[in-house]
């Protein structure tokens, strides 16, 4: 029997989001039915709202998730009712030219359910990043689900779903952090902040946190930052260059993807340096650099999408870590909400005056 449940819904663009009834399927083959339990306020989802990212309205939001599964269907093997599982939206295929290569992490193929949930009166709903957890239930293909020691609340487990484990991903994975290396995070939200701790994690030793905003400064330095750089006051590149001996970071990361971090980014790295960018641009932004500083400062530019994460390797990992007590993500939330209260996480959110709401279910 369908599931009649409730769920934050995007109606239209920039209309409220709505809390209200939806139905969820049985699950069919290869799929799985969540019992969410909590669910981080992500800017992507957001994003949704404003129709930053596509204008498949009705939207079920969220997708910072962890719940038990409560329901299978046929063919599934990997998980069953009664796990506890953190959501991704990055369910690999295992057949495409990467994953036959062994870079399942760079999947082109990967998937969701086959299914639709629906509002109550049939119109089918566009699942955020094929998840849609503002509910109490919820419908993934079954390789979205992985599997975590329920010691974790779920409160925290969920945030790797997405901005935790982009951030510590662009890090350790895209950015390859090592012991002894200088990194500079432009951005120190949740996914900078993330990248902050995951840079701890590499071993680096000279971490720099570069923000406008002194409050996101302080936070920065919670996750393992070692220097602040309020680039409202300074030029960040100079003084990213006079904390670093005139030479510059071996890795700078932009957690918020717009021009003017990147080049700053571009610029604050020593010669041969990488530059990861894993804060997501808007579709009309444009980058101006020279070719020949390109060439000539050598190096590495990379994108990271969703930290070169590989869910069943990585989740498990971090939530180790995590109850290690070697991963702070307790201090990613700031509070915790109703599924009624998201327009007002958005606009807290919005105001930088939160790193993560959590809805809990």
């Amino acid at each position: 029997m369908p599931y009649r449940v409730r769920g934050v819904v995007a109606p239209a663009k920039n209309a409220p989001a709505v809390l209200t009834e939806i139905i969820v399927p049985d699950p069919g083959p290869g799929e799985a039915v969540v019992d969410v339990a909590a669910c981080g306020v992500c800017h992507t989802d957001l994003h949704y709202v404003e129709g930053g990212i596509g204008d498949e309205f009705p939207y079920l939001l969220g997708h910072e998730a962890a719940g038990t599964v409560s329901a299978v269907g046929p063919g599934v093997t990997q998980v069953r009712p009664g796990d506890y599982v953190v959501l991704n939206w990055r369910a690999v295929c295992g057949a495409c030219r990467s994953c036959r290569r062994g870079r399942p992490q760079r999947c082109f193929a990967t998937h969701n359910a086959t299914q639709k949930m629906t509002l109550v009166d049939g119109a089918p709903l566009s699942p955020a990043l094929g998840i849609g957890a503002f509910a109490d239930k919820t419908l993934v293909a079954a390789g979205q689900c992985t599997v975590v020691d329920a010691a974790a609340a779920p409160e925290v487990a969920g945030l790797l779903g997405c901005g935790v484990m982009a951030g510590v991903g662009a890090a350790l994975h895209t950015g390859q952090v090592g012991p002894g290396d200088s990194v500079a995070v432009f951005g120190c939200g949740g996914v900078g902040d993330a990248a902050i701790a995951g840079a701890v994690i590499g071993g680096a030793t000279t971490i720099i946190a570069v923000d406008l905003d002194q409050r996101k400064l302080d936070w920065a330095r919670d996750f393992g930052a070692t220097h602040t750089v309020n680039a409202a006051d300074v030029d960040p590149v100079a003084a990213i260059r006079e904390l670093t001996g005139g030479h510059g970071v071996d890795l700078a990361i932009d957690a918020v993807g717009i021009p003017q971090t990147y080049h700053q980014a571009f610029y604050a790295r020593d010669l041969a340096g990488t530059v990861v960018l894993v804060g997501v641009p808007r579709p009309e932004a444009r980058l101006d650099l020279s070719l020949l500083d390109v060439f000539g400062r050598g190096g590495t530019l990379r994108s990271s999408w969703y930290g070169d994460c590989l869910p069943e390797r990585d989740f498990p990992m971090l939530i180790s870590l995590y109850l290690q007590g070697r991963l702070p993500l307790d201090r990613f939330v700031t509070e915790r909400v109703g599924p009624g209260d998201v327009p007002a996480a958005f606009d807290r959110m919005a105001r930088g005056d939160v790193l993560r709401s959590v809805v809990v279910l």
